[in-house]
This record gives structure tokens, sequence and C-alpha cells, in this order.
């Protein structure tokens, strides 16, 4: 434990270099994805090896299963992940300590559930899933075992994540690994020395997740970003952020069960009209399933091991560190997905003698036809992947949905099932590259509205300083710091220099939550309205929306000025905190040039629309500040200083309030 907290404190997530977390982050993730596909592939292998090639079949029917038990378990545990490390950026740790608690509960219930259900209908379940007559004694005895475990399996998945989340890769990698390694000693015990057969791979497969289960169980009481209480536990709407977090993972993993359903039945039906027959087909189909699956294993591993650096740094508005990790992500699965490409196109030989059967000319002939035809571009796959999962970690549900469910269902199932009526079996090998082309020029699009948007954000928040977030306070007494400003002048950057310099916390956007549950409003409302008026109200001499929000905002502002040393953005904040004792109140204009210049570089304004915009906001502004405080806005001898922020440039000017309020105060 004390081990655990060094590691976090040595590894910030908005200060340390980057390539430095993704290496303590991504590797034991990796490991850990690696791990869950080794559980299906060493059973693969010895009952390849020990029953043959209908053991590997059944394997491969039963294992859309697995996928539905990895769905649950990442819909829960990635969602819970995401909304953890957004909280712990935002510095929410209330909220993230009731999603954390709710989320474990609910998913032990959802677990023992699911399995249950697909216990009982299990034989349905078999047939549906494209079972052939051959097959379906093995996958009967492999299926009712396999979902004795599936409770303890997605329990400790999606404790995993959470683990990740909390700060401790290594923790969450051991738990799986641990498990991993008794799975492999088991496997060869039962398999061949019990003569136990695809029963024998089943119990050496659920023996090791139990012990996962127990050790993941463990880390609970010690999860150290948040405090967990008992009432945490109890299921609330926290969980809806989850869901809503973890949706993307959870469609992701669906896709794959719908594939793998989709694959089993038109291998048989399409394989039993050719020469090759209906089991190979749907052998082949599961053994290079599953050896595809450690490529997608170390992909995912990456991007979800980048998880909680990417959602801190996007919910502390460390936009340039997101763009930076966003970048490595990608280009290290590009490389990744590029090997994986290269040894399958290469070796497929190799490759199928792993799982055994490769003296059957039949089998190995469609096995090297199905790795050189299905995987000819599946390098691609890796932006795909990536992407779904990085737009996931910065909160954007909608798109990371989009792109998990495009590969599979919108561009490969239609398009393979049209060659498989044309040509065949080899129609869905032909159909894998085509989809994987276009839903590679699909993604570029995405993610490249994604990193633009970010990047827009970058330009001028990089210096974001978080809400309730001040250290190294230089001030020998409370100073409330109000700064009002014409838009484009970089005033709000200015003020959050200044903050940041003199070590006191920073209030602009960061009020408005605040507000919001101070004024029964959503954020959305009062980002939209406030610091202005609607045209009509003020001929309005009822108490309306406009005066409920100016008041609820002053009341937080009085609240805020009461504890500490501030600063403080518009909002009339001047006007409202007038008989404080130490108030500094500073107006920051500029030329309009130089403020055109700023809206179009900063917030993307049209070149020829920038001016009138602007005067726009500034009419709004002086409005709202006239009706509230009967002053003008803008009339420089109602500032304690007033600074054209052309004169020294926005840092310079930024540097120099803060000498002067220091030699002011101190």
């Amino acid at each position: 434990m004390e081990q655990t907290k060094t590691v976090k404190k040595e590894l910030n997530l908005g200060t340390e270099k980057i390539g430095k977390l993704l290496i303590a982050f991504t590797i034991p993730c990796i490991i850990s994805m690696l791990i869950n596909s080794v559980y299906n592939i060493v059973d693969q292998i010895f009952i390849g090896q020990g029953v043959g090639i209908l053991g590997n079949a059944a394997t491969n029917i039963i294992f859309p299963l697995v996928i539905m038990c990895n769905a649950i378990a990442g819909l829960f545990g990635n969602g819970c992940a995401a909304g953890l490390s957004l909280r712990l950026g935002e510095g929410k740790k209330e909220e993230a300590r009731k999603q954390v608690g709710c989320t474990i509960t609910v998913t032990i219930i959802v677990s023992i559930v699911f399995s249950i259900i697909a216990y009982i209908f299990l034989p349905n379940l078999i047939n549906f899933f494209g079972c052939t007559e051959n097959v379906y004694p093995y996958a009967q005895s492999y299926g009712k075992i396999i979902l004795i475990g599936a409770p303890f399996m997605i329990i400790y998945t999606a404790i995993s994540s959470i683990i990740r989340a909390d700060g401790s890769p290594r923790y969450s990698m051991v738990c799986l690994l641990v498990g991993a390694i008794i799975n492999i000693i088991l496997d060869p015990i039962f398999i061949f020395g019990f003569n136990m057969g695809v029963e024998g791979g089943a119990i050496a497969t659920i023996i090791g997740q139990i012990v996962s289960f127990i050790i993941a169980i463990a880390y609970i009481p010690k999860i150290k970003s948040i405090e967990l209480k008992k009432k945490d536990f109890i299921p609330n709407k926290a969980i809806l952020k989850t869901l809503g977090y973890g949706a993307s993972s959870l469609i992701t993993q669906i896709t794959i069960v719908v594939l793998f359903i989709y694959m089993n039945n038109i291998m048989t039906k399409f394989g039993a009209e050719s020469k090759f027959g209906a089991d190979i087909p749907l052998s082949v189909y599961g053994v290079l399933s599953k050896f595809n699956s450690l490529y997608v294993s170390a992909v995912l591993g990456i991007s979800i091991g980048s998880q909680p650096i990417i959602g801190f740094n996007y919910g502390a508005g460390n936009y340039t560190r997101v763009r930076t990790v966003l970048k490595t992500v990608l280009k290290i699965n590009f490389i990744i997905g590029a090997i994986f490409n290269f040894i399958v196109l290469l070796f497929p030989t190799q490759i199928i003698s792993l799982f055994g059967s490769a003296d059957n000319e039949l089998y190995l002939e469609f096995a090297i036809d199905f790795c050189r035809m299905f995987f000819m571009v599946c390098a691609l796959n890796a932006f795909e992947m990536t992407t779904s999962i990085v737009v996931q970690s910065l909160g954007n549900v909608k798109k990371a949905t989009f792109v998990a469910f495009a590969r599979q269902i919108i561009l490969f199932i239609p398009i393979s099932f049209i060659l498989a009526q044309a040509i065949g079996v080899y129609g869905p090998l032909y159909g894998g590259p085509i989809a994987d082309v276009l839903c590679f020029i699909l993604v570029i699009f995405v993610f490249g509205s994604e990193y633009r948007k970010i990047g827009k954000k970058q330009k001028f928040e990089s210096h974001t300083l978080i809400d309730d977030t001040s250290t190294n306070n230089i001030l020998k007494q409370k100073v409330i710091i109000t700064i009002n400003r014409e838009y484009g002048s970089g005033g709000r950057y200015i003020g959050r220099i200044i903050a940041d310099k003199l070590g006191i916390k920073f209030y602009d956007k960061e009020l408005v939550e605040k507000v919001a549950l101070e004024a029964g409003m959503t954020e959305e409302y009062i980002e939209e309205n406030e610091q202005k008026r609607k045209w009509g109200s003020s001929f309005n001499s009822e108490y309306n929306e406009d005066d409920k929000l100016f008041e609820a905002e002053s009341r937080v502002i009085k609240e805020i000025a009461k504890k500490d040393s501030c600063v403080i953005i518009g909002r009339c904040a001047d006007f409202v905190l007038k008989d404080e004792k130490n108030l500094c109140s500073i107006f920051i204009y500029s030329d309009d040039e130089d403020k055109v210049n700023r809206a179009i570089k900063y917030y993307d304004l049209d070149e020829k629309q920038a001016l009138k915009e602007i005067n726009k906001i500034n009419k709004e502004r002086a409005k709202h500040y006239k009706y509230y405080t009967n002053e003008n806005w803008n009339d420089l001898k109602n500032y304690d200083f007033a600074f054209n922020s052309d004169y020294l440039g926005v840092d310079k000017t930024a540097e120099l309030i803060s000498e002067l309020i220091v030699k002011k105060y101190n």
C-alpha cells in the first residue's frame, strides 16, 4: 500500500512527462488485456492439441458469451474509469466516490443475473451462435462450466479498470496475471493429465478467474484517490454517468458479438456448400479470431491505459497535454498494427500450427487463405479502435459509439453478405479489407474533428487553473481581484496567469457549476445567458430569469470571497464585492485590431465578422453592467487599475499586475 502511494505521488497525471506516464499506465494495461486474450487462446491451443477441430469449433461457439461478459465489464468498468478520471481532473471527488461505489454494486448484480439467464437458455444460444451437429456436445459441456465463472470474470475485469484509473495499473495487471498463470498451469493438467477434454479447459479457466476476482475485490478498501463509504455502494443516479461513458465500450463488444454470431453462421452455411465442409471454416475463424485478439488487446491496452491521462487532463483543461497523448497513442497503435499485419501475412502456416490440425490439408488451405485475405490491411483497424476509446475518454459518447458501430455493423456485415451470395465462403474474406479501408477513411474525419476541437480550446485555455486548486499563495492577506475586460483583449487569460503567479484560486467558468446548483438552472443555460440582458427584459419590471441568475451569481461570488484570495472574471463582481476590505478591481481593454486578431486566432471567429461580433458582445456586457450597477462598464475611473493589454502584451501585463498587487498588499 505504501508503495502504491509513492508511485501515485511520483506520477502526477497533470505534470509528469507524457512518455513516462504512458509507459507506467499502458504497459500494465496491455499485459492485462493480453491476459484476457490468453485465457481464451491457451484454452484454444490445448483444446486444439488435445481434442482437435471440433474442440476448437466448440470454444468458438461459446466465445460470443465470453465477449458479452467483456461487454458488461467494459460498460461498467471503462465507463466508471472514464468518469473517475474526469471527475478527479475537475476536482469533484464526491461525485467520483458515488459513481465508483454505485458501479461496483450494480456490476455484481448484473453479472449474476446475466449468467443465470445465459445458463438457462444455453442450448438455444448454442444453436443461434451457428453450432453444427458435430460440435454441439462439446459446446454444451464447455459453455455450462464457463458460465459458472462468468460473474467472477465480469466483476474482476470491471474492477481492474477502476483500479487503473485509481493510479494502480500494476495492481490491475497482477490481478489478471495471477489468474492467467493459474489457467496456463491447470490447462494441461486437466485436459491431458485427467483426460477431461473441453471440460478440463473450462474448469482451469474459471479457477483462474476466481483467484483474479478475489485479488480485485481486496483492492476496493484500498482505493486511494477517493474514500469510499458504505452509503456510496447503494445504487444511485450516478450509475447513469457510468452507463453514458461506458456505452462505447459496450457497443464495441456487442458489435464483436454480432460479428461472431454472423461469421459463425455464414462460415457453416457457405462452408457446407464448399469443399471444406461446415466444421473447418467454423474452426478456422475461431482460431484466427483468437489470434487476432492479441493485436486487438495490444491496441486497446494502449488506448484504455491512456484513458486516465487523457480524461484527467481534459477535465483539468490541460489541452496541450491531451493533444500530445492522442498523437502519441495513435502513432504507437499504428506501429503495432503494421507489425501484426506483417506477421499474419508472412507466417500463416506457423500461426495455424500452434492450434493443432495443421496436418489436415483442407484445414491448412482455408486457414492460409483466411490470413492473407481477411487480414490484408488489418493495420488500419488500429485507427478505428484507438479513436473509439480515446473519444470516449473525452466524454463524447455519441461519436465513440458511432465509430465502434461503423466497421462491423454498418460496413462489414452488409459487404461480406453480398459477396458471400456471389462467391460463397470466400466472400467474407474479401469483405474484411474492403470494410477496413472504408472505416479508416471515416475514422480520419471523426478523429480529426475531435483533435481540432481540442486545438481550439488549447489556443486560449492551455494555462487552465482548476477551481479550488490554489497552491503556494504568496499573499500575506486575503485579496479579491476582479477583472472586467473587453472581448478579445486577453483579460481572461491575464486573470489566469495572475492567479497562477500569486498561487490563488481562479473563477470564471468554474462559477457556472456552483451557480447552477444555487439557481436550479442548467449549466448550458447559464453559459448561454449570463452577463447579458435578453431583449425586452429591461422593460419588464417583474422579477425575471435574468434577475434570478444575477442574484444567484452574486450569492456565489460573495460566498467565494469569504473563503480566501482569488481572481474572479466579470459578472459585476467588482460591484457585488464593493464592500470587501481588500478588493482590487481591474479593467483590461485593447485596440480593435488586436482584439480582432485574438478573436480570429483564439475564438475561431470569421475575419470579416470578427469586429462586428466583438462589438456586439461588448455592448451586451456594458448593458448588463449598467442595468445592475448603474455605472458605466468601460469607465476607467470605476477601477483601481486599467490596462491596455497591447502595450506590454498579455503575459507581461499579467506579470506587471501581479507585481503591483504583491507590492500593495504585502
